[in-house]
């Protein structure tokens, strides 16, 4: 579909609002179906991986030095198919998250059929031989490109393409989790950053959709077993100071190490990518043996501190073998996620503070899970800077809640944390990094589509009339969403708060208009 068309079928959709809602219903549901099955599917082979890897190394244990350097050779091997994958497909590579920002705004072309097989692939093999990363990134940037490859399928707008990626990456994180609220809440907060009914109901079709797919085959039960979570007394809630400050901080080095394990990387004894994704295997591999603990995302750790007593000495030797080989692991570029590990080295953080209080008298040991919760959706809060969604995920991801306040109070403190050290959230960081190594190609910039911008209370167009803004060059406001009302834009009218705003602009400009709304 041609530049003309594209915007010939996009004011065909918003002229007729109620059609166009009905039909991204629909989509949703097939962008869940869809998205639910791969994903899934994914669940299940990393699921497996971690069961049969689990009794290989306790199978090389007590075998012969052959079949351990067997198992080595293997790692090369897994790491050699890797680098295949990651230089065959490079938007496969990573997290995928920030990729998936980066397709939203136009500044990134994700070829979706090649982009969906090699992030299964790699994820697969990655995470499934120990690398410590976790599935909901990629689970993310497969639901995306699912919905993208609907898109495609029905022949959709370049607009309402946007909608479909944002729901896909909804059904994403909650078929992965089996947290349907924190998909929609995360992909509004963190991705579209627009709460429109346009966009929202779509991603909630859509993670609904997926959540079902995905409890009909793995059943009900929530990703982290923390029994008998009791409520933390009102006189406890000056510890949450503690925690907090303390997950805070911990974001913070985690953002950092994340950035800047490049410089690592750089060494010259990491000639190649194939060296850095080898090294990382390989570490995975001496792990297994004697700090298995640490190896994949990680979600059995956190069910283990929360059910039996765990040493200061053997917490702080979790703590700080997680939060390296994450670095290591993530550092390489294969395909996988870091969200997990995260909220693993919250868990561990949280563990140790309870560890310490209840030496101290300070804290009962029954309340200990109470912590390691708490803490989690902390350093969420400091390293994603979406509190909402760390929230609610949490809530979802423990079946607890009845937490929301604690975490709340929490999440706000960590996030000020954050704040006060210029910790930057380590999402959009990644995507900035990303393009400023490589700059989006000159086509992918100049192309010109309809955009969907809120209108949020204090920003720098709310109030003003339409002939009084500066826009973007090349920029045409071509409709007006007020509630239910469809206003026909001209330069007398005044732009109001909560007002939608239908642009046609060039890609390069959608943040830019996004900025001055916000």
């Amino acid at each position: 579909m041609n530049k003309q068309e594209q915007i010939i079928k996009t004011y065909k959709s918003i002229s007729d609002w109620h059609r166009f809602r009905l039909r991204l219903f629909a989509e949703g549901i097939m962008t869940g179906v869809f998205a639910g099955l791969v994903i899934s599917f994914f669940r299940f082979a990393l699921t497996e991986a971690e069961l049969w890897r689990g009794k290989l190394y306790q199978y090389l244990t007590n075998s012969e030095l052959l079949w351990n350097a067997a198992w080595f050779i293997f790692l090369l091997f897994i790491s050699f198919i890797l680098y295949r994958l990651t230089i065959y497909e490079p938007i496969a590579g990573g997290s995928g998250i920030p990729q998936v920002k980066g397709a939203l705004l136009g500044l990134v072309k994700m070829p979706w059929l090649r982009v969906l097989w090699v992030k299964l692939t790699g994820g697969i093999l990655g995470i499934g031989a120990g690398l410590s990363l976790g599935r909901e990134g990629p689970s993310i940037q497969l639901g995306a490109v699912a919905a993208q490859g609907i898109s495609r399928l029905f022949g959709r707008t370049r607009m309402e393409e946007r909608y479909l990626l944002t729901s896909g990456a909804s059904a994403g994180l909650a078929a992965a989790f089996n947290a349907p609220l924190a998909g929609v809440i995360f992909s509004l907060e963190e991705l579209h950053r627009n709460f429109s009914i346009m966009v929202l109901l779509p991603s909630m079709a859509a993670a609904m959709t997926a959540t079902v797919i995905s409890r009909a085959l793995f059943g009900r039960a929530s990703i982290f077993d923390i029994p008998d979570l009791q409520l933390l007394p009102i006189n406890h809630y000056g510890i949450l100071i503690i925690v907090a400050i303390a997950a805070g901080l911990a974001g913070v080095v985690f953002n950092q190490g994340l950035l800047n394990v490049h410089r690592f990387y750089d060494l010259p004894i990491f000639k190649t990518l194939w060296h850095k994704i080898a090294f990382a295997l390989l570490t995975a591999g001496i792990l297994g043996y004697y700090l298995p603990e640490v190896l994949g995302g990680g979600n059995n750790l956190i069910n283990h501190l929360a059910q039996s007593p765990v040493s200061l000495q053997l917490l702080l030797l979790f703590l700080a073998g997680k939060l390296l080989f994450t670095f290591i692991s993530y550092g390489c570029g294969v395909p996988g996620g870091f969200f997990l590990p995260m909220l693993v080295i919250g868990a561990l953080s949280g563990s140790i503070c309870a560890n310490i209080l209840i030496s101290l008298g300070l804290l009962e040991a029954i309340y200990a899970p109470n912590i390691v919760v708490i803490a989690m959706a902390a350093l969420f809060a400091s390293s994603v800077r979406a509190p909402i969604t760390g929230i609610v995920l949490i809530m979802e991801m423990t079946a607890s809640y009845q937490q929301l306040l604690t975490l709340a109070i929490a999440s706000m403190l960590a996030f000020v944390i954050a704040e006060i050290f210029h910790s930057k959230p380590i999402y959009e960081e990644l995507l900035n990094r990303s393009l400023n190594a490589k700059p989006p190609q000159p086509q992918i910039y100049q192309q010109r589509n309809i955009a969907e911008i809120a209108v949020c209370n204090g920003s720098k167009i709310a109030g003003k009339m339409i002939k009084d803004i500066t826009w973007p060059e090349n920029t045409l406001l071509v409709d007006i969403k007020r509630g239910e009302k469809q206003i026909v834009p001209n330069g007398e009218i005044r732009i109001l708060p909560g007002d939608f705003l239908y642009i046609l602009t060039e890609n390069e400009h959608i943040e830019e208009l996004q900025n001055m709304a916000s």
